[in-house]
């Protein structure tokens, strides 16, 4: 058996800074904040149909369930894997966006206006915490600088 003539890549310096910064980015009261404000935002989401009394409409109630699952689970990777996650918060925000416009382009009309309300609601909060967490690694960087 051969010894490797050069360390393993997970000891290297700049790995080990990066995973202490991303360490130290998620462990801020605001970072932990956002996170489960993110969460709550994607269990709403999903909820919201019975919620806010729209689920008779069977192609938005679906599509906010499948939605709010998916941003849910987008997000609440961002805590305990950050140096791995943080650029899927592009894809939260894409899905957030689409919860804006989906009750006029899933249900071809917003028969209740609880829905459309609902869905614009929680589209822009949820817009606002992927915006948030896609900068919390970047905002340290550009202080330093």
């Amino acid at each position: 058996m051969t010894v490797p003539t050069s360390p393993r890549i997970d000891t290297h310096p700049d790995i080990v800074a990066l995973r202490a910064h991303s360490e130290e980015t998620t462990a801020t009261p605001v970072a932990q904040a956002v996170e489960a404000l993110a969460i709550l935002c994607g269990v709403y989401l999903a909820a919201s149909p019975w919620i806010a009394g729209f689920s008779g409409s069977t192609t938005l109630a679906i599509n906010n369930l499948i939605c709010g699952v998916a941003f849910a689970c987008l997000v609440g990777g961002f805590g305990p894997a950050y140096e791995r996650t943080h650029s899927m918060s592009w894809a939260a925000l894409a899905l957030a966006a689409w919860t804006i416009m989906a009750p006029w382009i899933v249900a071809g009309h917003v028969w209740v206006t609880r829905a459309g309300v609902s869905n614009v609601v929680v589209g822009i909060l949820a817009c606002l915490t992927a915006l948030t967490l896609a900068g919390l690694g970047v905002s340290r960087e550009r202080r330093r600088v």
